[in-house]
């Protein structure tokens, strides 16, 4: 592996599961929103919490149901 310690790898493995939850709830809250200005303050939340999250991804998922 590397020369990094079990207990830090742990902590990045929680943190990234926890990311993770943040964002799926998130999403279920952004699909459930009614006003525009509402879907916005979500698409903020979530870039802030995960930069690099596509937001096509999200959009695709109002498109389908």
């Amino acid at each position: 592996m590397g020369k990094g310690s079990v207990k830090r790898r742990q902590f990045k493995i929680r943190a990234k599961r926890k990311k993770k939850q943040k964002i799926k709830k998130l999403k279920d809250r952004y699909l459930e929103a009614k006003s525009k200005s509402e879907k916005e303050k979500i698409l903020e939340k979530i870039k802030r919490i995960a930069p690099h999250y596509p937001d096509k991804e999200i959009l695709k998922l109002t498109k389908e149901k």
